[in-house]
């Protein structure tokens, strides 16, 4: 352990606050996003930056760190200073991340201090606007058909878009050809250019090439339909019942940073998510704020530890594994 982390963990532990915490914050804060620029997570996190920014008095900066499924950009959060000034926005990956790679360069559980969930956006089926199936039934029925020639867009091993295919190829028993992306927007850039077949991806990146025609949407994996999206069908209705997914996203600072600071920062993030623009702008997108007692440390910890036992035998089954 870093010596700054340790001596960060022993005044926390004896109550007493570091000079740092009772004057943050101390310039801009910066909240690395692991995934690319224009993606579902970049999104989240930029609505979520600016109410922050108002709530904190200074500016919260947005750093895109891509690459390797998200754990670059979480690796070199978790190396920051424990000062608050360096945060992460993570997505459902830290909780698949112990699984998909065996030699993870952070632990998501130990290695952080979670601050709160920010929210749980529902995911769409969808697929470039000219490939034949029309319904969700067609389109298992033809991918079945076609599964040599048909190909699925993801983000790369790790990304939502890529937990999602992988539970919709187990659900209908059928591999496909994957084609993996260095982050969401290009591939759905690829998406709405033709040039593959079909994904799935978050409400917060596709709801408006969907209302906008661009692209062809099969069904919502929630189990009720969207306000954003009322004429589609969650995936029970269009065929393929029990096939639910939900992309939660929560911010963390690195371990060690001091509670005061903690506390800061999650009282920031609540009056963030109570914004009414940014409500109103999640609202848009297909998702909503995460509820007020979702927002702290505990709550986030416990759906870390819970989803992460969840997914385990999921990919231990699939055989699914980065380096």
């Amino acid at each position: 352990m870093r010596f700054s982390h340790w001596l960060a963990a022993v005044f926390v532990a004896i109550g007493i606050a570091p000079a740092a915490a009772q004057d943050f914050p101390k310039g801009p804060i910066t909240i690395i996003v692991p995934f690319s620029a224009g993606g579902p997570t970049d999104t989240v996190t930029r609505l979520v930056a600016e109410p922050m920014s108002k709530e904190l008095g200074t500016q919260v900066v947005v750093q895109n760190v891509g690459g390797a499924g998200g754990t670059l950009g979480a690796g070199q959060a978790a190396k920051a200073q424990p000062d608050g000034q360096t945060l992460l926005l993570h997505h459902i990956g830290m909780s698949t991340a112990p699984t998909l790679y065996r030699n993870l360069p952070f632990d998501p559980i130990e290695g952080f201090e979670p601050v709160g969930l920010v929210t749980e956006v529902p995911m769409v089926i969808v697929a470039r606007k000219d490939f034949p199936p029309n319904t969700l039934q067609e389109l298992i029925d033809y991918v079945k058909a076609n599964k040599d020639k048909v190909t699925y867009a993801n983000a790369g091993i790790g990304a939502a878009s890529h937990l999602c295919g992988m539970l919709f190829m187990n659900a209908i028993d059928t591999e496909l050809t994957t084609v993996p992306y260095q982050g969401t927007g290009p591939a759905l850039t690829d998406l709405v250019g033709g040039q593959v077949d079909f994904m799935c991806d978050q409400t917060t990146n596709t709801t408006g090439q969907i209302k906008g025609g661009e692209i062809k949407a099969y069904a919502v994996t929630t189990p009720q339909r969207l306000d954003a999206l009322p004429d589609l069908p969650t995936a029970d209705e269009a065929g393929l019942p029990g096939f639910e997914v939900a992309v939660w996203h929560g911010l963390y600072a690195p371990k060690g940073t001091p509670a005061p600071v903690i506390e800061k920062l999650q009282n920031a993030l609540k009056a963030a998510l109570k914004d009414p623009t940014m409500v109103k702008r999640f609202a848009d997108l297909g998702t909503s704020p995460s509820p007020e007692e979702d927002v702290s440390p505990q709550a986030l910890r416990d759906h870390l530890k819970a989803q992460t036992e969840l997914w385990k035998p999921i990919i231990e089954k699939a055989g699914v594994y980065a380096q």
